[in-house]
């Protein structure tokens, strides 16, 4: 049975608390389904602020499905949780072809990024035709992949701002895919750690100088899966610096780079 977002039960807190890894923030959750050009459903899930309209929009991309990667993979999952209340984003996660979660399996089967094209303009165009504002593309290790290839070719382009790697492999994204950011002149930011498995900062710099409007961010200590709240955190608030400056976010003002570790107010606790 597929995971209803309603269930979590929010209770009020005594005054500030601290933001854990299973902490749930208000959001306005809903189950949706996606329908693909080539006729698959894929199931996914937006989260949108509860009192007021988003600043922007998160359109993520998870890991790989074949290396335990999907919807709920936990830096997305926990930025559904909090950037809805944190920093007045949607955040839109779904599952590729073929790919299974708590909320359900999505239709088809993994296509090495081939067929995923579709799924991505899927996701988009879903959002585009809720009119959810300021899309950003948010891929992570295979997600980049995704970003990279098809984010900046239409129809994505059109209706996405820039996007946001963490932990690119830079391995079925290529030189070609590269250059056809560089030529978009599209925003482009790359969270690096600094023991990844498969590209380390300096490479990466190398790498993306092919495009001159990317941002490479070496993030010290971080391995390719962030494991731990102190990189979370950093992931977190590094996306919000670059979609909204900062704006929007709790207690914040533009520009701000931290988001806050503590929440005043309904928590819910997530399994």
């Amino acid at each position: 049975m597929s995971f209803d977002p309603a269930s979590y039960v929010f209770t009020e807190s005594d005054g500030p608390a601290p933001i854990r890894a299973n902490t749930v923030l208000p959001a306005r959750r809903e189950n949706i389904e996606l329908r693909t050009s080539d006729g698959l459903t894929l199931v996914g899930e937006i989260a949108l602020p509860v009192d007021r309209e988003p600043a922007a929009t998160l359109v993520t991309l998870h890991p790989l499905p074949t290396h335990g990667g999907f919807m709920d993979s936990h830096v997305f999952r926990k930025a559904s949780f909090r950037l809805p209340a944190l920093a007045g984003l949607a955040v839109l996660r779904f599952n590729t072809r073929g790919t299974s979660s708590p909320r359900g399996t999505s239709e088809g089967r993994f296509e090495d990024g081939g067929g995923e094209r579709a799924d991505v303009e899927a996701a988009v165009q879903w959002a585009a035709d809720r009119a959810l504002p300021h899309r950003w593309l948010v891929g992570w290790s295979f997600g980049t992949e995704l970003a990279l290839k098809y984010g900046a070719r239409p129809p994505v382009a059109a209706e996405t701002e820039g996007a946001v790697l963490l932990s690119p492999p830079l391995h079925r994204a290529d030189d070609a895919d590269l250059d056809a950011w560089a030529a978009s002149g599209r925003p482009l930011t790359a969270l690096v750690p600094e023991f990844d498995d498969y590209l380390r900062p300096a490479e990466a710099s190398e790498r993306f100088a092919r495009v001159p409007q990317a941002r490479v961010v070496g993030v010290e200590g971080a391995k390719h899966l962030w494991v731990g709240e102190k990189y979370v955190h950093r992931v977190l608030s590094e996306i919000v610096a670059e979609v909204i400056g900062g704006a929007g976010a709790a207690g914040g003002t533009a520009g701000a780079a931290e988001l806050p570790t503590e929440w005043e107010g309904p928590t819910a606790l997530a399994a």
